[in-house]
């Protein structure tokens, strides 16, 4: 192969992927030479090397055989270094190329994700991403607490774009690996590759944002990779536990930058939505183990008893299947209550203020800010003593502590509004028939 074929080649690359890839990855290649069907080109760092074969070594050897010639690897000398050294450790065989966004969770897909009211509004916008195109906000940003789904949708993004948009660089990262890989590049004074790994990417995923919150060098550079893939259109997604303005030592900028997308909360699940996930991991294990027996009841238990965490929900019934199996019994509630007793004793109803909070405002159809902020309208004020009333009772708060969390109110405001409640609740039939249904609803 001769340097002007492997010039028709290149230029076949630039229309393929792109001038912007193309100018990053594929021009800083120096083709060297082809033997036995191994293809080798200088670089000018290892990184480049190890990147190239990672995300483009496909796309290339293909060209190549397009182009006449017998290639089935690649291989990268870094230039100024030790050829056969290099070339071992850059080698990448054409068969298995890594893919974009390594570490990426084969199972958690869009298929295997369990739609329903808490989170119907992030699976809707994390499809609209995945779809490829422009969308109208950037960027994405998911939170909610453990187990609510987040990294599933992440993950569940990075697979749709890697069919639909094979050509696009996408790399997902968690904040922890992202300081990791800055604090190294630091280290051995690799900077310029850790800006080119991150700036030149198509689509930014970092999960659980929280983790660089107070790492002030961290965030100096995330903010930067932040504005310039903004600058060029990029897409980025970030997930956190909680909405960017609560995360407490993110710097201000940042918060603002996550805030000007769409940001999304993952609620909580319901009965129904547990219920659903609880089936849905049932029928998958049925294509494995169509043996299987879960007595009637049985989901709908785990359902209403484990509530606080999704994966300790799936991780209740994989217990279960790998019991079941082990002594050939079929899964029955006594057979679910002895064996996931722990996990049962830990998962005990823990209803918080915040909840209650919100449950409250949804079930009165009032903004929560009106609710627990200054006004003293009736539409605000009863709700709002409805809910210090489920407080006191439901949750071990103490009154000055419930005053605070509505407001900065006095513990005296709490103390009232409790006790109108109790006075009113067996006078008014509409009231008694409002707290009953919330109960139920905190109950879930």
């Amino acid at each position: 192969m001769t340097q002007e074929q492997w010039g028709v080649v290149r230029n076949e690359l630039m229309q393929t992927l792109g001038q912007g890839h193309f100018a990053n990855w594929i021009e800083p290649l120096e083709f060297r030479g082809l033997t036995d069907g191994v293809c080798t080109f200088g670089v000018p760092t290892t990184f480049i090397g190890n990147y190239v074969s990672q995300n483009f070594a496909d796309q290339i050897i293909y060209q190549l055989n397009r182009s006449g010639e017998r290639v089935t690897r690649l291989a990268f000398d870094v230039a100024n270094a030790n050829t056969a050294t290099s070339q071992q450790r850059a080698a990448a065989p054409a068969a298995d190329p890594a893919p974009n966004g390594i570490g990426l969770e084969g199972r958690f897909t869009f298929d295997r994700f369990v739609v329903g009211k808490p989170n119907e509004l992030a699976y809707a916008a994390a499809k609209r991403v995945a779809e490829g195109g422009p969308v109208s906000f950037n960027p994405l940003f998911l939170y909610g607490g453990v187990g609510l789904g987040k990294t599933h949708l992440m993950h569940a993004i990075a697979h749709e774009l890697r069919q639909r948009k094979p050509e696009l660089t996408v790399h997902y990262v968690s904040a922890e690996k992202f300081m990791y890989e800055f604090v190294r590049a630091i280290r051995d004074n690799t900077m310029m590759d850790f800006k080119h790994l991150f700036r030149s990417v198509d689509v930014l995923m970092v999960d659980d944002v929280q983790f660089i919150a107070g790492k002030s060098s961290t965030q100096e550079e995330f903010f930067h990779t932040f504005n310039a893939l903004i600058d060029e259109r990029k897409q980025i997604i970030i997930s956190g536990d909680r909405a960017p303005g609560e995360i407490k030592d993110l710097e201000d900028r940042i918060k603002s930058r996550l805030q000007c997308g769409l940001v999304v909360d993952l609620h909580p699940t319901d009965y129904e939505l547990r219920l659903g996930i609880l089936q849905s991991k049932l029928a998958v294990h049925r294509e494995t183990d169509p043996d299987v027996i879960v007595a009637e009841g049985v989901l709908e238990f785990l359902a209403h008893r484990i509530s606080t965490n999704v994966r300790v929900l799936e991780g209740a019934l994989t217990r279960l299947f790998a019991f079941s199996s082990l002594v050939g019994r079929e899964i029955t509630l006594e057979l679910a209550q002895d064996c996931l007793a722990d996990i049962l004793r830990v998962s005990e109803r823990k209803v918080t203020v915040e909840e209650i909070q919100r449950k409250v405002s949804e079930y009165y159809s009032i903004r929560l800010s009106d609710m627990i902020g200054p006004k003293r309208k009736r539409d605000y004020a009863r709700p709002r003593q409805v809910a210090m009333w489920f407080c006191k009772q439901m949750t071990s708060r103490s009154l000055p502590e419930i005053g605070r969390r509505f407001g900065g109110r006095d513990h005296t405001t709490v103390i009232h509004g409790v006790r109108r409640i109790d006075e009113l609740r067996s006078k008014d039939s509409q009231l008694a028939d409002d707290l009953e249904n919330l109960r139920r609803v905190l109950e879930e």
